[in-house]
């Protein structure tokens, strides 16, 4: 018999007592969420664009195609002259060529035919292209084998983009298509969202930085580095301020600093036992700081509070790097989405059929990592929970691309269960 995975916490976090005093996730969600502010627009060039949520409607003011133009290479004719091309092929002769880029009119007269490049303007007069496949190639008379319809292979002016239409959209994400249709536009700048600023800084005087060998004692910083990164993956600007003292005056006068120019402070290894109690203490008078335990695990032991003159949003989260990711997941994660203006802040949630057994803490809801799975056969999802135990395996979040969600009321959930679980970012 396969035994449960024991997903107890560790710990401060493993006392399941005084729950009634814990805050939900989902209101500390909301309470976070609510915090959330939006950088001021800026202008940037398309080519900076790339990424950014877009905070105007672009209009077009030009047609896109602007003119009427040849979409293959070919002969650009009247189509009534070979309507019978399908019977029997019909001869014309060939009076001249237009490259892609001429800005030469010409005139086409009744029977007649002007070689084209794909691109090309087409001649007054011309309503199709026969393509070359369908003709003999000829430079001076040229043999049609094939009918076209009128506007056969031609791109119409205004076809794509008209004169007045949206061409972007406010609250779209410029991706790749978004900046070549800007520049099909005529627009070489576009009012975006700029990333929201996030400022990452760890506290801890038993840390010391990875271009340093650890005495006795002392571990890397791993918090600033790993949260940095999920924050930029978030899609935030990121200001890894790396190890900061625990000093009261300096650690104050740091994220006293920080908050002038972020929109997001974090503070990893602010949050539980006596370090905690000091990091809180050093930041009070910046403004409240509200340590009520959210009924989660792991990370029950955190801070949030909206510091400084601009009530920027601030978090303190457990040192404990396993912790203080799935806390960045959770409540941090959302907040900098929010503030890039995206419609759904939040991961996609699937239901997964569970494949090994898995314990939880009463009251408080389970992010427990695992890998998700698809059966080939019928496309169910399938996860397998990683890690042996409480909430300090980092190498197993590694192996992770998701986390499986467990209710606050459920303390066991059998292998063969349906879950829900959160998708991470998928590894390339």
């Amino acid at each position: 018999m396969t035994e449960p995975l024991d997903t107890t916490p560790l710990g401060d976090e493993a006392d399941p007592e005084a729950t009634a005093e814990f805050r939900s996730v989902d209101e500390q969600i909301a309470l976070t969420l609510d915090a959330a502010v939006r950088p001021q627009p800026v202008r940037v060039a398309i080519s900076e664009a790339q990424g950014l949520l877009c905070a105007e409607e672009v209009v077009a003011e030009h047609a896109l195609p602007g003119f009427d133009q040849a979409a293959v290479d070919g002969y650009a004719v009247r189509s009534v002259d070979v309507r019978t091309a399908g019977q029997e092929p019909v001869q014309l002769p060939v009076v001249g060529e237009i490259a892609a880029g001429s800005r030469q009119p010409r005139r086409l007269q009744p029977g007649q035919a002007v070689r084209v490049d794909t691109g090309a303007p087409m001649p007054t007069l011309a309503d199709a292209v026969v393509p070359t496949a369908y003709t003999d190639g000829h430079q001076a008379r040229v043999l049609v084998h094939r009918s076209v319809p009128s506007a056969g292979y031609v791109r119409r002016t205004g076809e794509d983009v008209q004169i007045g239409d949206v061409a972007v959209r406010k609250g779209d994400t410029i991706g790749s298509a978004q900046v070549g249709l800007l520049a099909a536009v005529g627009r070489a700048k576009v009012l975006v969202y700029p990333r929201p600023r996030v400022s990452i800084v760890s506290v801890g005087d038993e840390l010391v930085d990875i271009d340093r060998t650890p005495s006795v004692g002392q571990i890397y910083d791993v918090n600033s580095y790993a949260l940095a990164a999920a924050a930029r993956d978030a899609g935030a600007e990121v200001s890894r301020v790396g190890i900061v003292s625990s000093e009261p005056k300096r650690l104050r006068e740091v994220v006293e600093g920080r908050l002038l120019m972020s929109e997001i402070v974090v503070v990893a290894g602010g949050a539980g036992g006596s370090a905690g109690d000091e990091v809180h203490a050093a930041l009070s008078d910046l403004g409240r700081i509200d340590m009520t335990r959210i009924a989660m695990h792991p990370g029950s032991v955190q801070g949030f509070g909206r510091l400084g003159p601009d009530s920027v949003p601030t978090f303190l989260i457990p040192g404990n790097p396993m912790s203080a990711l799935v806390v960045f997941e959770v409540l941090v994660r959302p907040l900098i989405r929010a503030a890039r203006g995206t419609r759904n802040p939040h991961r996609r949630i699937v239901g997964a059929r569970l494949l090994s057994p898995i314990t939880s803490t009463k009251g408080r809801k389970g992010f427990l990592r695992g890998q998700l799975l698809r059966d080939e056969g019928n496309g169910e999802y399938l996860v397998q929970p990683l890690g042996t135990s409480g909430a300090h395996l980092l190498a197993s979040l590694a192996e992770a691309n998701c986390l499986v969600n467990i209710d606050e009321d459920l303390t066991e959930v059998s292998a063969g269960e349906q879950v829900k679980v959160t998708f991470l970012a998928q590894r390339a």
